[in-house]
């Protein structure tokens, strides 16, 4: 009842609509010389414009005079009298280029002024060619794209206000409300990471020749649509909604603030989906609520925020697993991907997270970020070196691309929240710094190199100031150090293009670096390494936007961990790396599909994995658990994948559903997992389960549900 009184109350809220009122008494259109003498600017600017757009208009070949093209263009008249070309959207390129030459021929002219000093007008024009049905009416200036920038004077006078900037007293109605415009796609914003909506342009991002760099994720707008036409898409999946909300639930942001220079999108984000655990009995539910808002001011800085607020109950394994990560202080669990959660109700769960980050692009080189969230580090749907499995954390990023190289720095705040390192309260914070270099050997081959750091507070260090050089070795930062100062790890990737259908891709993970133990044949516990091979097929069989992934996982024993457990790889409770932990074998086969707003999606994960048995019998480390200090280990020698308790894990997932807003990613979809979990030895803690999970969901798809474990 909780939940459908939430529900009813986020719907109202969606229908809220509001207003504003434009003062436009003080404008004066732009004008041609042929207009000079006349009252009627506006018409005669119409008329003018499309005069000359016919008259120098030449018809490209291969266009079919028998048919007509519409031509939508965005343009503006700047403060110089220019004309500049903002937009033109049509089906024939040939009509666009041609477009694209007129508009180049037209001379400057005297701009539009606003309150007596000059400034731009934007105007939308649209076209039909042939051009013999063109009539004025055509053209529609909307007075709510008008903004202005004015010089200001100083004038004295005998008031006491001497110095007062008079002409800024209309300062406040220069702002004006412009008309939507989708400003996401040229801007330095993170693409939100979620595997299903990055699989719309992953084949163009990896075409052969290209010189992408697709392993440091998020990406950003401007960086994908270098490679494709994000907008295009999305434009393309648009529909014909007259009403304010039609448009807004259909077709675009909730709100959004446009101006010269800078604009803001806010949107309701929602994630509802109700379901059963058919196996446990468990009607499962999630509720959450969220408000988003994002911008830019000028081309260089963006900015984005979201506020979720979570109430949910998922099921039975799901739970289990939340509440085998509960934090230190009483509170029950920790959702896996989200964050720590107090008690709801009687068997659900409140969660509140918050994610934000600032963007800063000085040049085409560098982007700078700083903010809460997330990273991620591979070409496959799991990463062994940074996942975006756990919690988001407060992190700072440089990017640097030039050449045929990019390079990213990474430094996270994370927590350890487990009861032995809490103090007075206040969970332990550790600091983890990355570096991967990625380098595009030729138009198909890729390397990676890797290494990241985790170390604390230990003699108030602090932030080790070592760890802020962007292009030094973090294993010798920590051997000079000193011996029990971090945990420094290195690793490798590779892809390889066979064509423009099927990428090859691979990750290596090294934790000890120690070659006679390495070489030396005796299985030691030091052989603490993984890796990861995968392959994508794009446009599998020649069947459009099908996408087929394979991806093998296996990582050795007590990779990850450490001998003190505050260094391990871990933030929340959970992995940085995969989800497993280590001590596992994993295949994952995936199939991804899209038809217009319909998407189909389907996962299969079989993997095995080497537990802890946990028992007064046997307390021994298998070197799964990387929150278990690796001292703890069995024995030095003869260490066996998938020792300790071996489990097998079988799990199908299913999806289909249909994009209400491409803008927003908001989708309608049904779900249907199938798990079963078989342990050889069951104990109190590890046991054999069977799930069979039904949902149904309207969720704004923003991040990656990891259900999987």
């Amino acid at each position: 009842m909780k939940t459908l009184k939430l529900t009813s109350l986020l719907l109202l809220f969606v229908c809220f609509s509001f207003g504003q009122t434009i003062q436009n008494t003080s404008e004066v259109y732009p004008s041609f010389k042929e207009c000079d003498s006349t009252v009627f600017m506006q018409s005669c600017f119409n008329s003018t414009l499309l005069a000359k757009i016919k008259e120098s208009f030449h018809k490209p070949s291969g266009v079919d005079s028998t048919k007509v093209y519409p031509i939508g263009i965005l343009f503006e008249v700047s403060e110089e009298g220019a004309f500049k070309l903002v937009y033109i959207d049509t089906a024939e390129e040939s009509l666009k280029s041609e477009m694209q030459n007129v508009f180049a021929t037209l001379d400057n002219i005297q701009p539009a002024t606003y309150n007596g000093e000059p400034t731009y007008m934007q105007f939308s024009l649209q076209l039909k060619y042939p051009f013999s049905k063109m009539n004025t009416s055509n053209l529609e200036e909307p007075s709510d794209m008008i903004s202005s920038e004015r010089k200001r004077s100083v004038v004295v006078t005998d008031s006491l206000d001497a110095f007062a900037k008079l002409d800024a007293t209309n300062e406040y109605d220069a702002f004006k409300k412009s008309t939507y415009v989708n400003k996401e796609f040229e801007s330095n914003l993170n693409v939100p990471f979620q595997h299903q909506r990055y699989a719309i342009f992953d084949a163009a991002m990896n075409a052969v020749g290209t010189n992408s760099h697709t392993a440091s994720k998020p990406f950003l707008y401007n960086e994908v649509q270098q490679y494709y036409d994000f907008e295009g898409y999305t434009n393309s999946l648009l529909q014909d909604r007259k009403t304010w909300f039609g448009r807004k639930f259909w077709n675009e942001h909730f709100a959004t603030i446009r101006g010269k220079d800078y604009w803001i999108d806010f949107d309701i984000v929602a994630d509802l989906r109700v379901g059963k655990d058919t196996e446990s009995g468990i009607n499962t539910y999630n509720n959450t609520r969220a408000v988003q808002v994002q911008g830019g001011i000028g081309k260089n800085l963006a900015f984005y925020t979201t506020f979720y607020e979570s109430q949910g109950r998922f099921a039975g394994y799901f739970n289990d697993y939340a509440e085998s990560m509960a934090p230190d202080g009483g509170n029950p669990a920790i959702i896996p991907g989200r964050g720590i959660a107090k008690a709801y109700g009687e068997d659900g769960y409140d969660y509140p997270v918050a994610e934000a980050y600032l963007s800063y692009s000085p040049s085409k080189h560098f982007n700078f970020q700083f903010g809460n969230g997330k990273n991620f580090i591979g070409d496959g749907y799991r990463s062994l070196l940074t996942s975006d499995v756990a919690s988001p954390y407060p992190f700072f990023k440089i990017n640097t691309t030039f050449w045929k190289l990019k390079y990213t720095n990474t430094w996270m705040w994370l927590k350890d929240v487990r009861p032995e390192v809490t103090e007075d309260g206040a969970f332990l914070t550790k600091f983890m710094a990355t570096h991967y270099l990625s380098w595009n050997v030729s138009k198909r081959l890729n390397l990676g190199f890797f290494e990241s750091v985790i170390w604390n507070d230990d003699n108030n260090r602090g932030f080790d100031v070592a760890n802020l050089n962007p292009v030094i070795f973090y294993r010798a930062i920590e051997f000079n150090a000193g011996s029990r100062s971090g945990n420094a790890l290195m690793g490798l990737t590779g892809k390889y293009k066979l064509n423009n259908s099927v990428n090859l891709y691979g990750q290596f993970i090294l934790d000890e670096l120690s070659t006679g133990d390495f070489t030396g044949g005796e299985k030691s516990w030091k052989n603490k390494y993984g890796f990861q091979l995968g392959a994508k097929y794009y446009n599998a069989f020649k069947v459009k936007d099908l996408l087929l992934q394979f991806e093998y996982n296996q990582v050795r024993p007590y990779t990850y961990a450490h001998r003190y457990p505050r260094y391990n790889y871990g933030h929340n409770n959970q992995s940085m790396a995969h989800l497993w932990g280590a001590n596992f074998r994993e295949m994952i086969a995936i199939a991804n599909y899209r038809k217009g707003r319909w998407f189909g999606y389907g996962k299969l994960t079989y993997g095995q994995r080497g537990l802890d048995f946990n028992t007064t019998e046997d307390s021994y480390s298998y070197g799964g658990d990387i929150y278990r200090s690796y001292d703890d280990r069995t024995a030095d020698v003869g260490i066996e994948m998938l020792q300790g308790n071996k489990t097998s894990i079988f799990i199908t997932e299913l999806q289909a559903g249909y994009v209400i807003n491409p803008v927003t990613n908001l989708r309608l979809y049904g779900n249907v997992l199938l798990r079963n979990f078989d342990p050889t030895a069951e104990t109190e803690t590890t046991f054999k389960q069977s799930t069979v999970w039904f949902s149904l969901g309207f969720r704004t798809d923003l991040f990656n549900w990891y259900n999987d474990f």
